[in-house]
């Protein structure tokens, strides 16, 4: 797994987890649901760092919290 797609699957459990749609994930995060949905697209390469921590502040997660998920523990190399 690369690690946009492990961000986005991560993302998915928790919304998931917290019966979260994307609209109002981007509302609790300050960011628009374009963001969301945009970060969404398997066609997307690259996520913000900025985005990624505004969406953990919304779910109310920590950086470290959000990354110790066994998602990122076995990452491919990112050569393109």
């Amino acid at each position: 797994m690369r690690m946009k797609e492990a961000v986005v699957h991560r993302f998915q459990d928790l919304c998931r987890e917290r019966n979260i749609k994307y609209n109002e994930l981007a509302t609790l995060s300050g960011v628009t649901p374009s963001t969301v949905y945009s970060m969404m697209d398997p066609g997307r390469r690259d996520v913000s760092v900025i985005t990624v921590k505004k969406l953990c502040d919304g779910l109310g997660v920590s950086v470290p919290e959000f990354f110790s998920a066994p998602c990122f523990e076995k990452l491919e190399q990112e050569i393109y």
